[in-house]
């Protein structure tokens, strides 16, 4: 398997591409939608083709790359079948294997972030990699006060769906804001003050509502693009529109590529 972890630095979102070497095929997991050129970029330079995109939830703070890349490589759009969003060409669900070529993406269905997160975990033989969306991040995990957060659930879902794993499973979650990028299971169990020393559920529900963090500066228009699957709506502000554009010369330029390849 091919594997790269790339950065969008405004919303500090990882976005995962995998490759499958006897197929050529790929996915991104959680695009955003500044960074889709750089991504498509990539994929060509490893001589592989654009396939598929993977959300792991309805974002708040980025505007997801899925409509943009379909629409320069042709790629499909999976999302958690239980978001129920028309604009999706796969319904991704636990128990149900998403396969990339050669590679197996195993979905968890991981409430308490929001209502429908997933996560996907991988099992290549040599490794387990838990791709980790905003259910769990370094030493923190994803805030729970809108878009049907919970944080009974999120409890619920970190210690019976991710900390039931082995202690060594690589875990890559879907944002960083201090420049590191990747934990394990084992080293959340024994460092994330949020979660560590058997944290009981009813003092992680408290400090979970007690963070008292800022309303997301892009929560108004990037939930409802990404309900579109990235389609940008009206009220985007100027200063972020720019990404949202597809013009006829991105399409001619990747089509041009995909044909030389």
């Amino acid at each position: 398997m091919i594997f790269k972890q790339l950065f969008e630095p405004d919303s500090c979102t990882y976005t995962y591409l995998l490759g499958c070497q006897e197929t050529g095929k790929t996915v991104l997991i959680d695009p955003v939608v500044d960074t889709v050129h750089r991504d498509l970029d990539m994929i060509r330079s490893l001589d592989l083709t654009p396939t598929y995109t993977l959300e792991t939830h309805i974002h708040a703070d980025h505007i997801s790359g899925g409509v943009k890349m379909r629409a320069l490589a042709d790629t499909k759009i999976a999302i958690p079948k239980m978001e129920n969003i028309e604009c999706a060409d796969i319904g991704i669900e636990e128990g149900k294997v998403f396969e990339v070529g050669s590679i197996k993406i195993h979905p968890l269905f991981s409430p308490g972030h929001t209502d429908a997160h997933h996560a996907y975990l991988i099992e290549n033989g040599a490794h387990t990699l838990l791709f980790s969306g905003d259910a769990l991040l370094i030493e923190a995990c994803g805030r729970t006060d809108f878009q049907q957060g919970d944080p009974a659930l999120l409890y619920q879902t970190i210690h019976q769906k991710f900390f039931t794993l082995p202690d060594e499973t690589l875990v890559y979650p879907g944002h960083d804001y201090e420049g590191r990028q990747i934990t394990t299971i084992l080293q959340e169990k024994q460092r994330n003050p949020r979660l560590k020393d058997g944290m009981s559920k009813n003092d992680f529900i408290e400090i979970m509502n007690g963070l008292d963090l800022p309303y997301p500066r892009k929560i108004d228009f990037a939930v409802p693009a990404n309900l579109l699957c990235g389609k940008c709506p009206d009220n985007v502000p100027a200063e972020y529109r720019g990404p949202c554009e597809i013009f006829d010369r991105d399409i001619r330029r990747y089509l041009k590529q995909g044909d030389q390849g």
